[in-house]
């Protein structure tokens, strides 16, 4: 890779990943040290004083709502960043705009769901909680397949399989994750 062709956005999915990932650390570690939930690590979870670490029961009561709020907001922001970024860059390469403005469509709804799932705890407005949380997961994983179609149809610098099989694998590890957590909820 070329240093000198290389942009700055393109660490801006890295940041926002690494970023993200350590802000929920974060959370739930304030949920643990407040004893507001188990520990990952606990052996003997005989006790059910305490919710098992779900990040939207370690993210309910303040101090750790706080920074779960800020964390969601923050990552939503980045989120709707990238999705521009991510439509204007492959907005004069399309011929057909509609699988474009669906990814930027998707993923303007994810952002929008992250604020919300961030912004209303689930004890103070579990449905609103819950409709943020579906549109994160659901909007953001179609978002995942819609751009994983976007590189294997563009293939821009010839790097179409090489990027594209990498999001594939993803999109369908992400899909998994989503229907495996929706039944065993049910």
């Amino acid at each position: 890779m070329d240093a000198k062709k290389c942009s700055v956005w393109m660490f801006l999915p890295i940041v926002f990943s690494v970023f993200t990932a350590a802000g929920l650390w974060i959370v739930y570690f304030i949920a643990v040290e407040d004893d507001k939930i188990y520990p990952l690590n606990l052996a003997n979870r005989k006790s059910r004083s305490k919710p098992p670490p779900y990040i939207s029961i370690a993210g309910d009561e303040p101090p750790a709502s706080c920074v779960f709020s800020q964390v969601m907001n923050m990552a939503a922001f980045l989120e709707l960043i990238i999705a521009v970024l991510r439509f204007i860059q492959l907005k004069p390469k399309v011929l057909n705009p509609w699988l474009n403005i669906s990814g930027l469509a998707a993923l303007c709804l994810a952002s929008f769901g992250m604020s919300l799932l961030g912004n209303f705890q689930l004890s103070n407005d579990e449905e609103i909680h819950n409709v943020g949380t579906a549109m994160a997961f659901g909007f953001g994983t179609l978002a995942c397949w819609v751009h994983s179609a976007l590189t294997f149809k563009l293939n821009i610098k010839n790097e179409g399989r090489k990027a594209g099989i990498p999001r594939l694998v993803l999109s369908a590890a992400i899909t998994l994750c989503v229907l495996l957590c929706i039944l065993l909820h049910a």
